[in-house]
């Protein structure tokens, strides 16, 4: 609630007049159950039309006053509302791309999306209805009980008995379905999350003709949606029957004592249609607070879930007073580049560690293989580099400054990343190129796409650099794309670039020109290459070999095939005896 307090604060006017104009409207309403006594013990009772007439009048007046009052609160409160949503929107946007790799996976991508978009609009929907209702319906409530009071005390004791009753039936059922409410919001996770699999993995999906398991599996999930709905719809039905019930039991009392103080002389007959308009005034306002109270549920509910979101600290702690990528200092010329000193790392809360006691050292402009069975640990290792995640035990240092100490931007900055799934974004090559560097040359784009062997792709097409590329690149082929990103991460010209597994989808002729165009126009860039191709790696400076989360061995190719039995498998797996040794 302090949260959304800070959004509310920005428009202290309008949540002030929204409830004020209700308020006043709720006044004029107030006084329509006197107008109407008065028409029928004044004007009726002693046949006076004119009177008649003119409290007629009277009422068409309140009326106008009441709508203009009540128009002029649904602007204020919808302006509010809207203001609201749009910042808590955008402040969770912002949040979220703030977050890092462990947060997101502990998340969820499709939880996320629900709160980004299902949950914000719910707040909304609250803030809207509260800013209406919350003054107005208990104002009408206790107006309508005060102004029987003036009617007649007697009768008006009624009212001090149905009112608490009422109230009590309705936060019951406030504080029951509360927790039902998160519950049906956390089910549609389970269910956008069953959708989001399938429009990604669609092909897949069909490759192995598995559309009546999902088709079965979404009924499964979205039944329970349906079913946790509709038990919390039943709870918050019972609200409307049980209010309806306590009120025409009022109203049937209110109509047994009245009667009687009529017939004693000590109330008119215009006096008990008041005191009964007064009651059906209260239902009706009850109705409205428990759509509000509904309302309110959900929305609470929601700002729950979206506070949960904004309470997540980021998994790796930034130092905003830090430095970036040191420079090569006096007192640090002995040291490397990057030192991995016994470095251990585990995702989230898993007991088993997926890299144990990691240890080597790079220098400046030496290209790194990393190479290994699946699972074994190699995009975990690179992800550590540019603080994806951090080191659970041990210490990763630049020129032996620990990264931890240093600010993350300055680090990323510095380092160009071509992850194992090639990523594109809608809008022209030129859009895409620009992310790895904002004011990047026509000359350095083409430059980069040259080193990367994407120029030809782009020649051929005939667009040039205003090539319009589609929502994750799909006019362009798998190999296509890996080629697009790797030259995004050129573009850059980072001191460090980290290729991770970014060649899988080329033929061996395109994966050898491009690891040599890598090679020749990389000078002085630090590169980690991940592969699984035994290939693309041997002629790198040297060769970190992982299995099963352990380094296997660290050399050259020529040392890992004498010392390193893992290596050596791989090769001979791979390649035969000549092209092993023949080539070493």
């Amino acid at each position: 609630m302090k949260r959304l307090a800070l959004y509310l604060k920005d428009n202290k006017l309008k949540t002030v007049l929204a409830p004020l104009f209700k308020c006043l409207e709720a006044c004029f309403e107030l006084f329509v159950p006197l107008v109407v006594a008065s028409m029928i013990d004044r004007g009726i009772a002693g046949g006076d039309s004119f009177y008649i007439l003119k409290m007629a009048g009277l009422l068409f007046l309140l009326a106008g006053i009441g709508l203009v009052c009540s128009i002029t609160a649904q602007y204020f409160a919808a302006r509010v509302a809207i203001h609201v949503g749009t910042g808590l929107r955008s402040d969770l946007f912002s949040h979220i791309m703030s977050l890092e790799y462990a947060n997101i996976d502990s998340a969820g991508t499709s939880t996320l999306i629900t709160r980004m978009t299902s949950d914000i609009n719910q707040v909304q929907t609250g803030i809207n209805m509260f800013l209406r209702l919350f003054m107005r319906s208990p104002f009408i409530v206790f107006g309508s009980m005060i102004m029987a009071f003036t009617v007649d005390v007697k009768a008006a004791m009624i009212f001090v008995v149905t009112i608490p009753l009422l109230s009590v039936i309705v936060f019951f059922i406030m504080l029951y379905s509360m927790p039902l409410y998160k519950k049906v919001q956390k089910q549609l996770d389970r269910v956008m999350l069953t959708t989001r699999e399938n429009l990604l993995g669609t092909r897949v999906v069909r490759a192995f003709n598995r559309q009546k398991y999902e088709i079965a599996d979404f009924k499964e999930e979205n039944d329970r949606l349906v079913s946790c709905q509709v038990f919390v719809g039943k709870i918050s039905a019972l609200l409307n029957p049980l209010t309806y019930i306590v009120v025409n039991a009022a109203v049937i009392a209110l109509l047994f004592v009245g009667g009687n103080r009529v017939h004693t002389g000590h109330l008119t007959q215009g006096q008990v249609v008041a005191l009964v308009n007064y009651m059906l005034q209260i239902l009706t306002e009850l109705i409205k607070l428990a759509d509000l109270i509904i309302v309110i549920s959900k929305a609470l509910a929601c700002l729950s879930r979206v506070n949960a979101v904004f309470d997540m600290a980021p998994s790796v702690a930034n130092h905003p007073e830090g430095e970036g990528m040191p420079e090569k200092k006096a007192n640090s010329a002995s040291a490397p580049f990057l030192d991995f000193d016994h470095v251990s790392f585990a995702y989230g809360t898993s007991r088993e560690p997926d890299l144990k006691d990691i240890h080597f050292s790079v220098n400046k402009g030496e290209t790194i293989g990393i190479i290994g069975g699946t699972g074994s640990g190699k995009t975990t290792l690179v992800n550590l580099v540019p603080r994806f995640y951090d080191v659970t035990e041990g210490e990763i240092r630049c020129q032996g400054v620990p990264i931890k100490n240093l600010e993350i931007s300055h680090v990323r900055e510095r380092t160009g990343v071509v992850p194992q799934k090639a990523v594109l974004f809608k809008g022209s090559l030129r859009e895409n190129m620009q992310w790895g560097k904002a004011d990047a040359t026509d000359e350095e784009i083409w430059q980069a796409l040259k080193t990367a062997q994407a120029a030809e792709i782009v020649e051929k097409k005939g667009e040039g650099l205003e090539m319009k590329i589609e929502q994750n690149g799909r006019n362009l082929s798998g190999g296509q794309r890996q080629r697009m990103t790797i030259a995004r991460a050129l573009v850059r010209q980072p001191e460090i670039l980290i290729l991770d597994d970014s060649a899988s989808a080329l033929d061996f002729a395109t994966d050898a020109a491009l690891r040599k165009a890598i090679r020749e126009n990389t000078a002085g860039m630090t590169v980690f290459l991940v592969s699984q191709r035994a290939t693309t790696v041997k002629n790198a400076d040297r060769i970190v070999v992982l299995e099963n989360g352990y380094m296997a061995g660290v050399g050259t190719h020529r040392q890992l095939l004498d010392t390193c039995e893992v290596y050596r498998e791989i090769c001979l797996s791979q390649l035969s005896r000549e092209e092993v040794y023949g080539h070493a």
